[in-house]
């Protein structure tokens, strides 16, 4: 019975015990900082380059003219981009018959490695859609 007591007093494996509890919470909460920091990046470069796009449209005196525009400074944007894939994204600009027209930027997000991995932490939405509202001369 004594050998059974100082079983159970024993301390020296108590830190394995403790980090194979500990441990597959912390490495779920930093595979799921890692996949938000993905999404986030992504959502930001949509955000970057509705922007440029945007501020290169305002230079089009027709319709035609700031589609071309906002879609050549939409590619040249996504070439410093990373999780960008350039066949993913589309340019809008609609409104253009009133006094401001409206520049949208979206991207399927659908083949980021983030939601195979991390699907329970991640949005349900899987485009990143972005928009800018320009009047038509500028400012």
């Amino acid at each position: 019975m004594s050998r059974l007591i100082m079983l159970f007093r024993r301390r020296d494996g108590a830190s394995a015990v403790e980090f194979a509890i500990i441990a597959p919470i912390f490495i779920a909460g930093v595979l799921t900082m890692i996949g938000y920091s993905i999404y986030l990046s992504a959502s930001a470069s949509v955000q970057q380059m509705t922007e440029e796009a945007a501020r290169a449209a305002v230079a089009g005196l027709s319709a035609q003219e700031r589609q071309m525009l906002a879609e050549n400074a939409v590619a040249l944007s996504m070439k410093d981009r990373a999780f960008i894939d350039p066949k993913k994204v589309k340019v809008t600009i609609s409104g253009q018959d009133t006094d401001r027209y409206t520049i949208q930027v979206s991207y399927d997000a659908a083949q980021l490695p983030i939601w195979s991995l991390f699907a329970y932490a991640m949005p349900d939405n899987k485009f990143i859609s972005r928009t800018s509202v320009m009047r038509i001369g500028g400012a």
